[in-house]
């Protein structure tokens, strides 16, 4: 591949801590592209919707290896909603990285590299964006992958409990619930998972208690 001629537009390159999924507190290189065809309700990265700046494979590959940390994850926006995106995963692998793959569920998942962690958000109804979900790409779902709901309110809990039992995601991929920052109080949830027994992981946005909440970079 000629890593001078492929191109994405991208927000942000970083390294920082970890917030979410089953990597969380591990220092990890986020690659933010720019773009994002939903617009959840309560979306915290609006500001990679447009802009960014349009970076060649080898700048995109070459600002990464110089943090010296072998977990990256690929996130956006929405990063699948540039085609280019999955180029870059699959070098990335092939460069010897653990690649996390962070995405709404509403694009096709079929052309993502299979040796990079999916973490798919399923989106409930509270994100005002169900409705543009790609329920196929929960079937491609596997072992080393993660399904994740943001919950807003108990709505969204019980709705994500049906999801769960419809698609036989538990046998299928490590869950995620986390509730959303400001909206949501924890101890509810928590004691909701607890009643139910879910066999879930309950995750806070840890970035968002180690900085301010609205803080870029991190």
């Amino acid at each position: 591949m000629d890593l001078t001629n492929r191109h994405l537009q991208v927000t942000e390159i970083f390294h920082s801590i970890q917030g979410e999924s089953s990597f969380a507190g591990h220092p990890c290189v986020f690659v933010r592209l720019t773009g994002c065809p939903l617009r959840c309700t309560w979306c915290d990265t609006d500001y990679a919707f447009h802009g960014g700046e349009r970076l060649t494979f080898e700048t995109i590959l070459n600002q990464v290896r110089a943090y010296n940390c072998r977990l990256v994850e690929v996130t956006g926006g929405e990063p699948l909603s540039q085609a280019a995106t999955t180029e870059l995963i699959s070098m990335l692998c092939d460069q010897g990285f653990d690649v996390l793959l962070e995405t709404s569920g509403a694009i096709d998942t079929t052309p993502v590299d299979p040796r990079t962690h999916v973490i798919l958000d399923v989106k409930c109804p509270g994100s005002g964006m169900v409705d543009r979900m790609d329920w196929t790409n929960l079937d491609r779902l596997s072992k080393k992958d993660e399904a994740k709901f943001v919950i807003k309110d108990r709505q969204d809990y019980e709705w994500a409990k049906d999801v769960l039992a419809q698609y036989g995601l538990i046998d299928r991929c490590p869950i995620l619930f986390s509730p959303v920052f400001g909206e949501l109080d924890l101890q509810p949830i928590a004691e909701w998972i607890l009643e139910d027994q879910l066999p879930v992981r309950f995750q806070v946005q840890l970035h968002k208690f180690i900085w301010a909440p609205d803080m870029r970079g991190v």
